[in-house]
């Protein structure tokens, strides 16, 4: 199983247990309360976890929540003080000291009345001022569409939730709310609201382990971006847990029998995947949804880590294991501290088990990550950052520190925004230094991502990597166990052409940057120079004037950054001049006006780049495998053109012995943001009246444009159609994939690739 706290449990049986099956989508909703907590309701659920609790405090809070926000209305109709409150009792779940649970009733008086922050203070003390502050901050911070300011804002926002990670639990609490009453939110703002929540808050409360959070934050975006392909999935689930409901009740029973028999205690659970968790396989797999052999998993939770080897051994004995499926996150956690033994053996009748097998205290933090480390110490309730680090784990609040890096590095907007949500997004691989120490990578790294996790300098001057005792490729993928040593050289070696070799935000976003400096002193160069040539052109010295009249015109303050700016094109040397000598008659060779935009051959110079690509050759894409922004791409050279390919493209195992015609090759920002590109995918679909009529509407309705559809019939039940589509970039072909992938006529999705 791929991800902790993706699943709702639809059944629950001690070793004499029957359990019954429940729907994950009714598991994931709150247990019903009235329309918001009263007051002695929420004291009272503080108090039986922090029986120390300052009980008037959180009265003061709770009456002054009421009394500022006064006759204030929600979109649903609701008072809006039932908001605040309804954010309180989500954070009572997660235990959490009672400053917090303050904040959280007071969280948005700052934003939305007339009190200020000295006013909190005075009343409520400078803690719970100080996070109410943060919280607002973040409000103000809320992602807008204009990507600039977005980017801009989450790097805001990433930085204060780092100073204390309790803003930050206050605005997931608050997200949660919101998102389960945005359906009283005008329509046009639901898919902004809910991609944000997707991109940021999900996967921000992941990064600490709070996966209880996340799993329904995404399920309920999921719900709004996607509502076609939520429903699909809901009504396979459903008809699923109709069709499968006794098998999991009978391998729950024998899991528990199994344990009982060899003196265990074991509750055991089976869970069902939540919507969008399959939606994200469906994206990874090209197979359809009846094919996916882990819709349904099982829980096995004992009483001590010890324990949960003698219960791996037990199941391993009793039922065959699945070779390649065996994960130890218990000797090996995860970066966020999630710590269980996953394991898949096979059970009745073939059928494949997937179990996860842990502790109770290692079943809270997989919900609740961070949250799950509130407690006692020193006879003070709060934040336990011992319990957190106790038996190897590491500080779930240090998993913010690798994003934080990278806001902090600064550099391009639109770089580093995708770098830091990279960050977030991805599933880890664990390796070793030579001395034993042990670093956590994104799945699919590369020795260059180790070394700039270790240290951006050892990055940088990189020249060669030994794993496991072996000199390897930097385009080597790194695997879990392996030891890894880099050879540096003296000097930095970055090149563009590292960005294929990497895919850690965090080493992306240093290669960035120090092309972009080195860039930045070429292009001040280049500008310099031609602003020099073009003043002797006209008979003009550059020494003894005033810049000033065009760093007022270009809105520069230094000679460098204008200079930059005219190397990069955005200004031509002949408007510098006529800033600077007001009333300069200047000959038409240096009129920007008479020059013209120059398009090689093939048409795609503006598209992708390369150190070893000359502007004399023609770039032309294969349609062999149809590379599109985002694949990672090679560049074969053919007598004076450059044939791009997809990395995984067939065609290239013929050209594998001419390995010097090969160049490495990336997408430039104008592929990624402003081109449409042709797709080819093949759809095994069964060979039925409207099917094919089925796949071409979810293909439209994912927004891909279809320009050829060629039909190979390979069986009389089935047909194999090749559809070539329009697409945005590689993720927008993969979330059409997914789509056809929901439907139960369609077999399988695979991108051609030659």
């Amino acid at each position: 199983m791929s991800a902790e706290g993706e699943q709702a449990n639809i059944l629950e049986t001690s070793p004499a247990g029957e359990g019954a099956v429940a729907p994950a989508a009714e598991v994931l909703k709150s247990a019903p309360r009235p329309k918001f907590l009263r007051q002695v309701e929420l004291i009272e659920r503080v108090a039986a976890y922090d029986p120390t609790v300052d009980e008037s405090m959180l009265n003061r809070a709770y009456v002054y929540a009421m009394r500022m926000h006064g006759a204030q209305l929600r979109a649903s109709g609701d008072p809006y003080f039932a908001h605040p409150i309804e954010v309180a009792g989500i954070l009572t779940d997660y235990k959490l000291d009672a400053a917090t649970i303050a904040t959280a009733l007071l969280h948005d008086t700052i934003e939305d009345t007339p009190a200020t922050r000295e006013e909190i203070a005075a009343k409520f003390g400078d803690e719970v001022a100080n996070m109410v502050e943060g919280v607002t901050k973040l409000t103000k911070l809320e992602l807008q569409s204009e990507y600039t300011k977005q980017s801009e804002n989450l790097r805001k926002f990433i930085l204060a939730i780092s100073r204390d990670i309790r803003v930050l639990l206050v605005k997931l609490a608050d997200r949660l709310h919101n998102m389960r009453t945005l359906q009283f939110v005008k329509p046009e703002k639901r898919e902004r609201i809910s991609r944000e929540t997707l991109e940021v808050y999900a996967p921000l409360a992941r990064s600490i382990g709070c996966n209880r959070f996340a799993t329904e934050l995404e399920d309920l975006a999921f719900s709004y971006i996607n509502p076609k392909a939520n429903a699909a999935i809901v009504r396979r689930l459903e008809e699923m847990r109709t069709e499968k409901g006794d098998s999991i009740r009978a391998i729950a029973r024998d899991v528990a029998a199994k344990l009982e028999k060899q003196g265990m205690f074991a509750r055991v659970s089976g869970r069902e995947k939540s919507p969008y968790s399959i939606w994200k396989k469906l994206q990874r797999k090209s197979m359809g949804f009846s094919q996916l052999s882990d819709i349904f998993a099982f829980r096995v939770v004992v009483n001590s880590a010890d324990d949960c080897y003698r219960a791996l051994g037990i199941i391993h004995r009793a039922w065959p294991i699945v070779q390649d499926r065996f994960k130890d996150f218990i000797s090996t956690p995860k970066s966020n501290n999630y710590k269980s033994l996953h394991t898949t053996v096979v059970g009745h009748k073939g059928l494949r088990i997937e179990l996860q097998i842990r502790t109770e205290e290692m079943d809270r933090v997989a919900e609740e990550g961070v949250a799950a480390h509130w407690g006692y110490k020193n006879q003070a309730y709060g934040f336990d950052e011992e319990a957190a680090t106790a038996n190897g784990g590491r500080n779930p609040i240090a998993a913010l520190r690798d994003i934080v890096s990278i806001v902090e590095s600064g550099g391009d907007s639109e770089d580093w925004v995708e770098h830091a949500k990279m960050e977030m997004f991805t599933d880890q691989v664990f390796v070793f230094s030579p001395k034993g120490k042990l670093v956590s990578l994104p799945r699919g790294a590369m020795p260059l991502d180790f070394a700039f996790a270790v240290h951006t300098e050892i990055g940088e001057k990189a020249i060669g990597a030994i794993i496991n005792g072996e000199h390897r490729p930097l385009r080597t993928v790194l695997q879990n166990g392996d030891q890894v040593e880099i050879l540096a050289g003296l000097e930095s070696r970055v090149t563009q052409d590292w960005f294929s070799l990497t895919v850690t935000g965090k080493a992306r976003s240093a290669i960035r940057r120090h092309i972009r400096q080195r860039e930045r002193d070429d292009f001040i160069t280049v500008g310099r120079t031609a602003v020099e040539r073009a003043a002797a052109q006209v008979d003009k010295r550059l020494t003894d004037i005033s810049w000033r009249p065009a760093f007022e015109r270009f809105h520069v303050t230094n000679e460098d950054e204008l200079f930059e700016l005219c190397g990069r094109g955005k200004i031509f040397p002949a408007k510098i001049l006529e800033a600077i000598f007001p009333g300069l008659k200047l000959p038409l060779l240096l009129s920007p006006d008479t020059l013209t935009r120059v398009k090689d051959g093939g048409g795609g110079v503006a598209f992708v780049r390369g150190s070893a690509l000359r502007s004399s050759q023609t770039v032309i894409f294969s349609a062999c495998c149809h590379p599109v922004p985002g694949d990672r791409i090679i560049g074969i050279v053919e007598g004076g053109d450059v044939h791009v390919h997809s990395i995984d493209c067939e065609r290239l195992e013929a050209l594998d012995e001419d390995k010097d015609a090969w160049i490495d090759l990336h997408w430039t920002l104008n592929a990624e943001k402003n081109t449409l590109s042709v797709a080819r995918i093949r759809v095994n679909m069964q060979n039925k009246p409207g099917v094919l009529g089925q796949a071409c509407t979810l293909i439209g309705e994912a927004k891909g444009n279809i320009v050829k559809i060629d039909i190979k019939p390979n069986a009389v039940d089935f047909l194999d159609i090749d559809f070539d589509i329009e697409v945005l970039d590689a993720r927008h072909i993969t979330n059409i994939s997914a789509a056809l992938r929901t439907s139960p006529m369609i077999e399988s999705v695979d991108r051609v690739r030659g």
